[in-house]
C-alpha cells in the first residue's frame, strides 16, 4: 500500500473512520472528488477502482494522471487509459487451482535452480481454493448416492488432493476448502466475502472495498454482495497472487435499470435468462454492467447473485450491485459478525458507495427492464443467451429437428444468435429418428427424440438461491401428493452449492419428497454444470447411440455448450430448479408445459404444471425457515474436512517432490531452459494451419473438461501408463498433468475443423501428407519438422469458462498465434500469458473472404522486436498454387503490461525473471 505523504502529486485522501470504538484508516472518495470535481457521479463499480488507485498511488505504477483519467471518463464515458488494479484476494477452484499450484511449484524449482530461496514464490495476497469441480454423478437416485460419490471422488483424486495438502502447508496465505463442502462461488458468497476488507499495516488498520479475481469465470457471482470481482485466467491469477497488478483499461459501464416486481409464478432464473438475452443483444463484452433503479429495493442478494453469476453468459466483465439494506440483511442472515456489518454500513456511506433511492450515476449506455414483463423461460439448446419461453419449448425443439440446421431462424424461438450467425465451428445437425426400444430394470420402454435423460438441480447459479430451491421442494411435494413419478429414463440429481441448502431443505421437509422423485443428494459440487454428469445407464446410452437420437438435458446451471453436459446429449436446456423437476416428471422437452399435462395422477386425471406451481406466498413462507444458525453450523469448521481428508499425509518441504509414476501431477515444461533474459520475438514464417474453426468456439471445445475417450491421444497415453478406461477420470481432474492436457487440446467430440468434410472431433489434415489424424498427432509431426503453427477462427473465439489449459495446451502444441475475427476477454489474456499472439482480422476480412482451406502457409510480419499494443501486422497467405495474398491484422495485445509479458514468453516467465534479478 503506497504512502501518499511521500508523493507531492498525491490527492492526499487518507482519512479516519470510527466504528463501535475502533478506528479505521481509509482513502476518502469524497476528498478525491473535491480535488477532481465530478468523481461523485462515477458508477459505483468505477468508484471501487478509483479507491484502489488512491490506495496504491505511488507516483510510478499509479500516478495523478491515472486519477485524472477516472474523472475524464465522465466526459466521453469511456477511456483508453491503462490502469494497474490490485485486488484484495484471489479465489480458485480445483480444476484451475491444481494447475495453478503446479505452476507455483515449478516456479519454486526454477527459482531454486537459479540459486535463490524457493520461498520467494509465495502468495502475497490471501488465496482461497475450494475443491468443488471433482465430484461426479456416478451414483444417483438413492440414499447412498452422496456417500458413494464422495468415496469414489477421494479414490480417484487422492494424488491431486495430496498435492493440494502439500500446497496448503508449503505456501503462506493459502487456504483449502476440502471436498464435499460446497461450490467456490457459493462459499464465497455465504462465508468468504466481507464487502469491506481490512488489513493491519504499521500498527494501523486500513479499511477498503473487498475485491478479488478468481480462476473461474463465475467469480462474478460475488458482485451481488457489492464486492467487485471477476474471472481471470489461472496464469493471470497466479501473477496477481504473486504481487503483479492486473493491467486493464478503464472500462465502459453499462447501466441496467431494474423496475417493478416479478409476477406470480416467475423465478429469479427466468429473470436472469431475460437479462442475459437483453445484455447479449445490447453488447457488453469487455464492459462492466451495473444494476440500478428502485426495483433493487426489494431484490434480495440471492436474486442479485443469480444475475451477477451469469455475467460471463451475457458477456460482461462483471454485473455489479451496489451496497444497500439488502446487502446488510444478507450479511446478517449468513452469520457475519455484527461489527463487520456495522463497518460495511459506515464505510459504504462515508465513501458514497451506498445506494440511495432514485440514484442514477453516469453510465456509458443504459437499458431497462420492468420485472413484471419477465416470463417463464429456459435457454438452449447450446448457448445460455438463447432464451426460449416455456410456452415455446415444444415448437422450438420441433423446429430444431425440422430445419436440421441447428438454431432456428424464427425470432419467436429465441434460438438465433446475434446477426443470424450459427456456431459454424461446431456441430449444426440434429436428426429425426424413430423411438428406440430398450429395457431398464426388467421393464420394456422406449426412448423418443426430445427425451429428458438428465435432470439436474446443480450449479452455484441457482442452488445459492433459497427461493428457487424451496420452489423446487414445494413443487416436488405437490407432485408426490398427486402420485406422480419421474420417468425411468431420466437421470436425476441434486448437487447443492453448500451444506446450508441441505439444512433448510430438510427443515422444510422438502428433501424427503425430492428423494421420492429421485433428486437425492449426490454431492456438494458443480457436477452436471461442468460436465461431471457421469455415465447414463448402459441401455439408455445404447438406445441413443443406436438411433442417433437427439435427446435433452435440463439443468439449473449456467453453461450448456455442446459436448459439455454429456457427449451423447445434443440439446441442453438451462432452467430454474422447479422447472428441472417438472421436466423430469414430463420426461420430454416436446411437451408444452404451459398447456399440456406433465402426467396423470393416481386416478388417471391429467396433472398440469400450473396446479403444482407454488405461490409466491408459499415460497416466502418456506424461505423464512432459512436461519442464521444454519450458516454458523456449516461454516464453523469449513477448512477441516472429513476424516479421509485429514488423514492425508504430505512431506514438509518447500519444493515439491515430483514423481514420474503419477498420472495426475507432472512437472510442466514451461520454464525449462529459460534464461535470465528473454529470447528476441521473431516473426512467423511459413507456418501451417493446425485448425480452421468457425464462430463461437468455446474453451470447452479447445480444452474439454469432460470424459476422456479410450481411443483419443490422452486415452492412449493413460493406457500406456497402465490406467484402465474405467479409471480415466475426467480431463478437468487431470489438469495437473501437461501430457494429458496437451493431448486433450482441441479434442472436444463436437468441434468441427473446416479443413475436413463432415468430421466431428479433434482431428485435422496434416499438410503436405494430406492424412487425417488427431490434432495432437499432427502437431507433434509438425514439431518434428520444426514447422510453426497457427490457428484460424471466426467470431467469439474462446468464450466460456476461463480455462488456462486452453491457452497452455495451445502453446505446447506449438501454436505461435491465433488469428480470429474476435476474442473472449479472458482467453485473449490467457493466450498472451502463455506467449501466444492473439491477432484479429480487420473489418471485412475473414477466413471465408480469404477462401482458406488449411492447405496454405502463413507468414506474419511486424511481431519481431518489442511488440507494441494494438500494432498492425501483415499476414501473407501463400496458396498451394503459389499465389500470395496479404491482409492486415490487429494485435490484440491491448496494454503495455501485456506487451512486456508476451516479450518474456509469458507472464510467469516475467515474474520469475523479476524474482531472480532482485537484490
Amino acid at each position: 500500500m503506497a504512502t501518499q505523504a511521500s508523493n507531492p502529486d498525491s490527492l492526499q485522501t487518507l482519512s479516519q473512520l470510527d466504528v463501535a470504538g475502533q478506528t479505521y484508516h481509509y482513502h476518502s472518495l469524497p476528498k478525491a472528488a473535491r480535488a477532481l470535481p465530478g468523481l461523485e457521479r462515477l458508477p459505483f463499480s468505477l468508484k471501487v477502482l478509483l479507491e484502489n488507485l488512491l490506495r496504491h498511488e505511488d507516483g510510478d505504477t499509479v500516478t495523478r494522471q491515472h486519477l485524472e483519467a477516472m474523472a475524464q471518463w465522465l466526459d466521453s464515458r469511456h477511456s483508453d487509459t491503462e490502469i494497474q488494479y490490485r485486488p484484495a484476494r484471489v479465489l480458485m477452484q480445483d480444476f484451475t487451482g491444481v494447475p495453478g499450484v503446479v505452476d507455483l511449484a515449478a516456479m519454486r524449482e526454477a527459482v531454486a535452480a537459479a540459486g535463490k530461496d524457493p520461498a520467494l514464490v509465495n502468495p502475497l495476497s490471501p488465496v482461497d481454493l475450494v475443491i468443488d469441480h471433482s465430484v461426479m454423478v456416478d451414483k444417483f437416485g438413492d440414499a447412498s448416492a452422496f456417500r458413494d460419490n464422495v468415496t469414489i471422488e477421494m479414490e480417484r483424486n487422492r494424488e491431486r488432493y495430496e498435492f493440494l495438502r502439500w500446497g496448503q502447508q508449503a505456501f503462506d496465505n493459502f487456504r483449502v476448502v476440502p471436498p464435499g463442502t460446497g461450490i467456490c462461488h457459493q462459499v464465497n458468497l455465504e462465508y468468504l466475502g466481507k464487502t469491506v476488507w481490512t488489513r493491519d499495516i504499521d500498527g494501523k488498520t486500513y479499511a477498503f472495498p473487498d475485491t478479488l479475481v478468481g480462476t473461474d469465470s463465475h467469480t462474478t457471482m460475488i458482485n451481488g454482495l457489492g464486492i467487485l470481482g471477476w474471472g481471470v485466467g489461472g496464469i493471470e491469477a497466479e501473477a496477481a497472487m504473486l504481487g503483479q497488478p492486473v493491467s486493464m483499461l478503464i472500462p465502459e459501464v453499462v447501466g441496467f435499470k431494474i423496475t417493478g416486481k416479478l409476477r406470480e409464478g416467475i423465478t429469479a432464473t427466468d429473470l436472469v435468462l431475460t437479462v442475459t438475452e437483453m445484455l447479449r443483444n445490447h453488447g457488453v463484452v469487455g464492459k462492466f454492467v451495473e444494476f440500478y433503479g428502485d426495483g433493487l429495493k426489494d431484490m434480495p442478494v440471492a436474486d442479485r447473485a443469480t444475475i451477477a453469476n451469469m455475467a460471463p453468459e451475457y458477456g460482461a466483465t462483471c454485473g455489479f450491485f451496489p451496497v444497500d439494506e439488502q446487502t446488510l440483511a444478507y450479511l446478517r442472515l449468513t452469520g457475519r459478525e455484527a461489527h463487520q456489518i456495522e463497518l460495511v454500513e459506515a464505510y459504504a456511506k462515508a465513501q458514497g458507495l451506498w445506494r440511495e433511492p432514485g440514484q442514477e450515476p453516469a453510465y456509458t449506455t443504459t437499458l431497462a427492464l420492468d420485472m413484471g414483463e419477465v416470463e417463464a423461460s429456459l435457454a438452449g439448446p447450446k448457448r445460455p443467451q438463447d432464451r426460449v419461453a416455456l410456452s415455446q419449448m415444444k415448437s422450438a425443439f420441433e423446429l430444431l429437428m425440422e430445419t436440421n440446421e441447428g438454431p432456428a431462424t424464427e425470432s419467436d424461438s429465441r434460438l438465433q444468435s446475434e446477426g443470424g450467425q450459427t456456431a459454424v465451428g461446431v456441430e449444426k445437425s440434429y436428426r429425426h429418428a424413430a423411438s428406440q426400444p430398450f429395457q431398464l430394470n426388467g421393464e420394456d420402454l422406449h426412448l423418443d427424440p426430445g427425451a429428458v435423460v438428465i435432470a439436474a438441480i446443480t450449479s452455484c447459479t441457482n442452488t445459492s438461491n433459497p427461493s428457487v430451491m424451496m420452489a423446487a421442494g414445494l413443487l416436488a411435494e405437490k407432485a408426490v401428493a398427486r402420485g406422480l413419478q419421474t420417468k425411468p429414463w431420466v437421470k436425476t440429481s441434486l448437487a447443492p452449492g453448500s451444506k446450508v441448502v441441505t439444512d433448510y431443505l430438510r427443515v422444510g421437509g422438502y428433501q424427503e419428497v425430492l428423494d421420492q422423485l429421485g433428486f437425492n443428494l449426490v454431492g456438494y459440487g458443480c457436477t452436471t454444470c461442468i460436465g461431471n454428469s457421469g455415465p447414463l445407464p448402459d441401455p439408455i446410452e445404447q438406445a441413443i447411440d443406436k438411433g442417433n437420437l437427439t435427446v435433452a438435458s435440463v439443468l439449473s446451471g449456467n453453461r450448456n455448450f455442446e459436448g459439455r453436459v454429456h457427449p451423447l446429449v445434443k440439446t441442453n436446456w438451462l432452467a430454474s430448479p422447479p422447472l428441472v423437476v417438472a421436466f423430469a416428471l414430463a420426461g420430454n422437452v416436446r411437451v408444452d408445459l404451459s398447456r399440456d399435462p406433465l402426467g396423470v395422477d393416481r386416478d388417471g386425471k391429467p396433472v398440469y404444471l400450473r396446479e403444482l406451481w407454488p405461490s409466491q406466498e408459499e415460497i416466502a413462507e418456506a424461505v423464512a425457515k432459512v436461519e442464521t444458525e444454519m450458516f454458523h453450523k456449516e461454516y464453523g469448521e469449513v477448512f477441516e474436512g472429513d476424516d479421509t481428508w485429514r488423514s492425508i499425509q504430505v512431506p514438509d518441504a518447500k519444493v515439491y517432490e515430483w514423481t514420474e509414476a503419477s498420472t495426475y501431477i507432472q512437472h510442466p515444461p514451461f520454464f525449462e531452459g529459460m534464461g535470465a533474459e528473454p529470447e528476441p520475438v521473431d516473426d512467423i514464417h511459413d507456418a501451417r494451419i493446425l485448425a480452421l474453426l468457425g464462430d463461437s468456439v468455446t474453451t470447452d471445445h479447445i480444452s474439454p473438461a469432460g470424459a476422456i475417450k479410450a481411443d483419443s491421444p490422452a486415452g492412449r497415453y493413460l493406457q500406456d501408463k497402465g490406467v484402465q478406461p474405467r479409471d480415466f477420470n475426467s480431463y478437468g481432474s487431470r489438469r495437473g498433468n501437461h501430457e494429458i492436457m496437451m493431448r486433450g487440446t482441441f479434442a472436444n467430440v463436437r468441434i468441427r475443423n473446416e479443413m475436413l468434410d463432415d468430421v466431428e472431433g479433434g482431428f485435422t489434415r496434416h499438410i503436405p501428407s494430406g492424412k487425417q489424424m488427431a490434432i495432437y498427432d499432427a502437431a507433434m509431426a509438425y514439431a518434428d519438422d520444426h514447422t510453426p503453427l497457427v490457428v484460424i477462427a471466426g467470431k467469439e473465439y474462446g468464450t466460456g469458462s476461463s480455462r488456462d489449459w486452453a491457452a497452455k495446451g495451445t502453446r505446447l502444441l506449438g501454436v505461435r498465434a491465433v488469428v480470429a475475427e474476435s476474442f473472449e476477454r479472458i482467453h485473449r489474456s490467457n493466450l498472451i500469458g502463455m506467449g501466444v499472439m492473439p491477432l484479429q482480422f480487420t473489418e471485412g476480412v475473414s477466413r471465408q473472404s480469404l477462401k482458406l482451406t488449411g492447405e496454405e502457409t502463413i507468414t506474419i510480419t511486424g511481431m519481431a522486436g518489442n511488440p507494441e499494443p494494438a500494432a498492425s501486422l501483415t499476414m501473407t497467405v501463400t496458396h498451394p498454387d503459389g499465389r500470395e495474398e496479404r491482409c492486415q491484422l490487429l494485435s490484440r495485445i491491448d496494454t503495455a503490461n501485456e506487451a512486456t509479458y508476451f516479450r518474456h514468453g509469458g507472464i510467469l516467465h516475467y515474474v520469475i525473471r523479476e524474482m531472480i534479478s532482485a537484490d
